[in-house]
């Protein structure tokens, strides 16, 4: 099919070592891909999108509103991770720039990851590991704890917070969450009315929230001295939400017992940097660099789910997964089969993608000027949030140009693109 411009002239930009399984679907779709293994300084970044139609990053790599300024030819963004807030969403969203996220393809992964954990942390893995290591042989019971009927306080029962959940109880651990939005409970999991009430009744509290303003150092003096003495934290999900002093303060005085961080509040920007954390060398610790996800095949599926999502805007124009824009599933353009003047054999309807500002009267606007043009329109897709409109519209071959035109002299255009 074609596209708006011949699909080998479509570049894309991938950063942060995106997984072969996305940079393969899309070379075999035509579009040219440059792979970068880390994450670019914005000096570099602005330089790579000049000329970029798609951008490919991961949670390192940060798109500000001055790189998007700096990609005039910007059709979308691709997160090949579940967070979204390293871009400027809101800055994209009134450029016409769809973000696309994978919100479930690492589930799994961080899942198994925070049961290991768990484990790890009761049966005090590392320490003994780490004694072997230096060929010290201790074999003691002492502080050593099955997970069996033991508390799991989960906050943010999401897909991943409700997959531990499922995954905790099936050991034998009773499980307790929180979550500001109200949550089907899976199994025999238990929600609680406030934070407080999770943190003082669990035995280990695992995090699965985002990077807001509300979540930032949710986690901090106050709530750890409120958790049971002898508990143990977990934070899997953003590093802005645990305050780490206050956590080694807890750690050293003994109140807790463990941690398991797999990020931080601020981390080495590739292999080779030095890590710093007050967190190092204390005991029963675990310390990950940000891998809850890297797993070959949480990474495999996340490429190709994103992927997949940059094909389908670029060729149809389907925005569903989109987390800044409104969601419009397409068809594919529907192809002539009988000829007629206006309605050539073998050839697809014109397709109209018009991202929109959304204030009253736009589409009335629109639907006079293409009434002026006497058009076809064959179908007519719509969508909008609070700020932004998104309207497709399937049009006779003949008509496509000349109603291309026309929308572009709309006041309320954001951006206008055609596909053939």
């Amino acid at each position: 099919m074609r596209t708006s411009f011949p699909k080998h002239k479509i570049k894309a930009v991938l950063v942060e070592g995106i997984h072969p399984a996305g940079v393969g679907l899309l070379r075999d779709e035509g579009f040219q891909v440059e792979a970068l293994p880390s994450s670019p300084d914005p000096a570099k970044l602005a330089k790579l999108v000049h000329d970029a139609h798609l951008l490919g990053i991961r949670s390192k790599t940060d798109v500000t509103a001055a790189i998007l300024d700096a990609a005039p030819r910007l059709l979308a963004v691709g997160c090949f991770c579940i967070g979204t807030n390293q871009v400027a969403l809101s800055h994209a969203a009134h450029q016409g720039v769809p973000v696309f996220n994978s919100p479930f393809s690492n589930t799994r992964s961080v899942a198994e990851l925070t049961l290991a954990e768990i484990i790890a942390l009761y049966r005090r893995l590392t320490e003994k590991s780490g004694l072997m290591h230096l060929g010290q042989w201790d074999k003691s019971a002492a502080g050593a704890h099955e997970v069996r009927g033991r508390t799991l306080g989960i906050v943010g029962y999401g897909h991943i917070g409700s997959q531990i959940s499922v995954l905790a109880e099936a050991c034998g651990m009773r499980v307790l969450f929180y979550d500001i939005v109200s949550k089907m409970p899976l199994g025999n999991a238990r929600p609680v009315k406030t934070l407080n009430d999770l943190l003082k009744d669990s035995d280990v509290v695992t995090l699965h929230v985002p990077a807001t303003p509300l979540t930032e150092r949710m986690i901090g003096p106050a709530q750890l001295k409120r958790m049971k003495p002898g508990a143990s934290l977990i934070n899997n999900a953003r590093g802005s939400v645990v305050d780490v002093d206050a956590l080694a303060a807890a750690l050293k005085s003994g109140h807790l017992a463990g941690a398991a961080l797999d990020v931080f509040p601020v981390e080495p920007a590739g292999k080779g940097e030095s890590f710093e954390s007050p967190l190092r060398a204390l005991p029963n610790v675990i310390l990950t660099p940000h891998v809850g996800g890297s797993t070959e095949e949480a990474q495999a599926s996340i490429a190709e789910d994103v992927a997949t999502k940059f094909i389908k805007f670029v060729n149809v124009g389907t925005t569903t997964g989109a987390v800044n824009v409104p969601e419009v599933e397409l068809p594919e353009q529907a192809i002539f089969e009988e000829p007629s003047a206006r309605k050539p054999a073998g050839q697809r309807r014109h397709r109209i993608l018009h991202f929109h500002r959304n204030v009253p009267g736009v589409l009335s606007k629109m639907h006079t000027l293409i009434a002026q043009l006497g058009a076809n329109i064959s179908a007519e897709y719509l969508r909008t949030t609070e700020d932004i409109g998104y309207v497709v519209l399937d049009v006779d071959p003949t008509d496509g140009e000349k109603v291309l035109a026309r929308l572009k002299t709309v006041p309320e255009t954001i951006k206008v693109r055609l596909l053939w």
